[in-house]
């Protein structure tokens, strides 16, 4: 981790960065994919796998299928940044673009799953790939076991179950889920007891945009686990990566910027605390960068 001293004299705390956005295929999520490849039985690996992404877990699926030699199909939505098609692209597998955002494209993939009796492989509702995200703590807390507060991006909830699961058993500390005021699917599921379907506004955090599927595992482990789930702005979430630019030298993409965003916006709640940020992923859309490169 990186010890962050902008953050840290803002908050008057100590904040440390755990930057995911250095991962091979660039976020966290080969982490989880790669787990549940190597689980898969002889025939599961005949049969290939079929997933849905928004982009990161897609690269991780892809990342994972060249290394071991398995056929995957990818389904993204229409608002996958350009970046990480290509990306994807670059590991030898041609997406499927379907649906204008993540849920839609889930539903296209279940469906090739039934048809073609590929397996499928969620990027959050999967207890392999929560295991794999969860190594993340391992690693956090290796480094750093004083930590009292740990800020995480959520989406479907993957890898803040990965890491809650961890946190809570091992060390007990508080751990603080962030997504965006635009796309508040966990904060409202949690909100009303129940996973709920709801329309998302446009998001800089497309990684986190979309919707819950059914029954998904990650909203009870979620309730069970997560502290509390913080809504940032988008504004603050643009301030959060142009930040990370200037004073760590580092590409963020706007769903790996929001536990920043969240300490730019409350910098007195985290007072004398000991952060971890998880800094998810650096697959920044290029259309966000010529806007901050332009202002």
């Amino acid at each position: 981790m990186e010890r962050s001293d902008f953050l840290s004299e803002l908050t008057g705390g100590e904040v440390y960065l755990k930057l995911e956005n250095q991962q091979i295929t660039g976020s966290f999520k080969i982490r989880g994919a790669l787990n549940k490849f190597l689980k898969l039985s002889g025939n599961a690996k005949a049969r290939g796998v079929v997933t849905a992404s928004s982009g990161n877990h897609a690269q991780g699926v892809a990342y994972a299928s060249i290394l071991l030699g398995i056929e995957s199909t990818i389904v993204v939505p229409e608002n996958t940044p350009k970046v990480k098609i290509e990306a994807i692209r670059k590991y030898g597998v041609n997406p499927l673009i379907y649906g204008k955002e993540y849920l839609e494209a889930e539903k296209f993939a279940r469906r090739i799953e039934k048809e073609e009796g590929k397996v499928f492989i969620s990027a959050y509702n999967d207890l392999d790939v929560i295991a794999g995200q969860g190594t993340i703590a391992i690693e956090m807390f290796n480094e750093n076991p004083d930590l009292n507060t740990v800020l995480v991006p959520v989406g479907g909830g993957g890898l803040i179950s990965g890491i809650a699961s961890y946190v809570k058993n091992a060390f007990g500390c508080e751990v603080l889920g962030v997504q965006s005021e635009n796309s508040p699917v966990m904060f409202e599921s949690l909100k009303q007891g129940k996973i709920v379907e709801m329309e998302s506004k446009s998001s800089v955090a497309e990684a986190l945009h979309g919707g819950i599927e059914d029954g998904s595992v990650t909203f009870e482990i979620c309730r069970r686990l997560v502290d509390e789930i913080v809504l940032v702005k988008e504004e603050s979430i643009i301030n959060g990566i142009r930040l990370m630019i200037q004073t760590h030298h580092q590409v963020v993409e706007g769903g790996g910027a929001v536990g920043v965003a969240a300490l730019l916006e409350s910098p007195e709640r985290y007072r004398e605390k000991s952060i971890g940020i998880v800094i998810s992923g650096g697959n920044l859309d290029e259309k966000i960068l010529n806007m901050l490169i332009k202002a």
